[in-house]
Order: structure tokens, then C-alpha cells, then sequence
């Protein structure tokens, strides 16, 4: 078995870290939640802090800010980079497990990106659980507001072109978060199968069955899994700052051949922070009233 610390969610590599600052959509999303929220004398804490360029929003919006990271060598690279950017006077560094922190006085803000598709993988449900139980020993019952406030989750019937210059390969498959895509043919509309919000309990469980009418012809070989965060809430301009995770094609064992009008079932259950294997296992796709396979244990 990988020790905890050379799990995903744990010590993700450097160089991704990096790369994720390339991420145009992912940084001005961030950076716009944080700026519309974070007031000049806030308290911040940012779980996970990586790279440091959550703390830095929040600093540069005139935050006091707590990076928490357990990875020694993001620390080591936070401390450079935010010196770098003359905030390493408003940030704490921290070099601690984040399921374990919670910070010495009562914050306003925290913000916590572990965040992957179908929250599979990441450590973002798991880590914000324990951050809850923590604060509350030590500050009290109210918690502080989270970035990302909640998120949501989606999926959609599909049939899914799974060749590659001639080449038949059938697996996951990773898309940019848009509509449309060459490649995939939309056979339904999405349903929310989950909803999170931070500042309620949580649970790790996912597991879910619905039911969807099928709009056009098509042979039904996989599931598409849609990840929207709603960044920040802002009530008095009625409008929410998103940002969606890549969109996640799954898969099926047994393709469908679907008409118009057709009514199929969905199905899967795994824990936030699974592999993606564990919800391809489970994953059932059938005409509804057909009889299920058994479940993986």
C-alpha cells in the first residue's frame, strides 16, 4: 500500500503545481471570487495553499492570511514565491498536514482547492470535514465562509467517439469544460445528481440512480461527469462566480443502441476522494426496468 503522503491529493508534483498556474480560467476565476469577498483586515486561511497564489489574492486584497501545506517542498517554493510577490509579511506559512490545522484565532475566509471531477480523487471533502471539527473545538460553533462555497454535480448519457488516428482505445477521458465537443454527442440533458455546500456537514458517500429520456439516435457507450463550484455567492449582485472542473467521460461495459423517446438508467456510488477505477466499477448504465448487475463490493 502507497503511504498517505504519495497519494494524489497529497503530494501532487511540483512541476503540476506550476503548470496549474497556466490555467487561465482556473486563476481568474479564483482570483475574481477572491477579490469580490476578501476585505482589507480579513482573516484568511488557505488549506493546501500549494504554490501560495490563493494566499497571494487574499493578501494583495489586504488579508492576513495562514497558508497550510503539508508538502515540505511546496513550502519551500510558497515561501520564495510569495517573498517574491512582497506579501510574506501578511502570510503565516505553515508546514502541516491540513486535516490537522486550525488556525490560533477565528478567520473570515477559507479557501480550499483539492478539488477533481466528481470530487474523486482529492482530498477536498475529506480535508474540509476535518477542518470543520477542528475550528469548532477551538473557536466556536460558526464557521467562517469557504472558497468555493459549494459545489455541484452532473452527469449526462453520451456516446463518446473513443478512436484516435484509427486507433480503438476505450477509457476515461478528460475535456475542457464547454458545451460542445467534435468528439461527443450529447444524448440527454444533464441531471445534478449531488450539491455541496462547505458550511454544512458533510458526507464522503456519492451514490446515485436516475433516470433520463433519450433526445436522439445514438449508441449510448459512456457517461459524462460534470463539476461546477460556485467560487463565492454574491447575494447583492444576484450572481455567482463559477468555475467548472474539467468534464469527465466514463466509459460503459455494455454500449446501447438508443432511439428517441428511449428511458435509461444510471447508476453508480464511490467515496469523495476515490480513484476513478471505483466509479467505473460501479457505474451501470441500462434500459430502465432492465435487471441490474450486481454492485462491486
Amino acid at each position: 500500500m502507497p503511504k498517505a503522503a504519495e497519494v494524489l491529493g497529497q503530494f501532487i508534483p511540483l512541476h503540476y503545481h506550476f503548470e496549474m498556474l497556466r490555467d487561465r480560467y482556473r486563476m481568474q476565476s479564483f482570483r475574481e471570487a477572491i477579490e469580490a469577498t476578501v476585505r482589507p483586515g480579513d482573516k484568511v486561511v488557505d488549506l493546501g495553499g500549494g504554490t501560495g497564489v490563493l494566499s497571494f489574492f487574499a493578501a494583495r486584497a489586504g488579508a492576513e492570511v495562514w497558508y497550510c501545506e503539508r508538502n515540505p517542498e511546496l513550502v519551500e517554493a510558497a515561501q520564495r514565491i510569495l517573498r517574491d510577490n512582497n506579501v510574506s509579511q501578511q502570510v503565516h506559512i505553515v508546514h502541516a498536514d491540513a486535516a490537522e490545522f486550525a488556525p490560533p484565532t477565528p478567520v473570515d475566509f477559507v479557501v480550499c482547492e483539492m478539488l477533481h471531477v466528481g470530487l474523486l480523487r482529492e482530498k477536498q471533502i475529506e480535508v474540509i470535514s476535518a477542518f470543520q471539527r477542528n475550528y469548532q473545538q477551538a473557536h466556536g460553533p460558526a464557521l467562517p465562509r469557504f472558497i468555493p462555497e459549494g459545489t455541484l454535480l452532473a452527469c449526462q448519457p453520451v456516446e463518446q467517439d473513443f478512436v484516435f488516428e484509427g486507433f480503438l482505445a476505450t477509457g476515461p477521458l478528460f475535456q475542457a469544460p464547454a458545451d460542445d465537443h467534435a468528439d461527443t454527442s450529447v444524448l440527454a440533458e444533464a441531471a445534478i445528481h449531488h450539491m455541496v455546500w462547505y458550511d454544512k456537514p458533510l458526507r464522503s458517500d456519492i451514490a446515485w440512480s436516475g433516470k433520463f429520456e433519450i433526445a436522439q439516435d445514438g449508441q449510448l457507450n459512456g457517461v459524462r461527469f460534470i463539476t461546477k463550484n460556485a467560487l463565492t455567492v454574491l447575494i447583492e449582485d444576484q450572481r455567482v462566480i463559477p468555475w467548472h472542473n474539467q468534464f469527465l467521460v466514463m466509459p460503459i461495459e455494455r454500449p446501447l443502441q438508443v432511439s428517441a423517446g428511449d428511458v435509461i438508467e444510471i447508476s453508480f456510488q464511490y467515496e469523495a476522494g476515490a480513484e476513478l477505477t471505483r466509479l467505473g466499477d460501479t457505474l451501470q448504465v441500462t434500459r430502465a426496468g432492465e435487471q441490474k448487475r450486481p454492485q462491486v463490493a
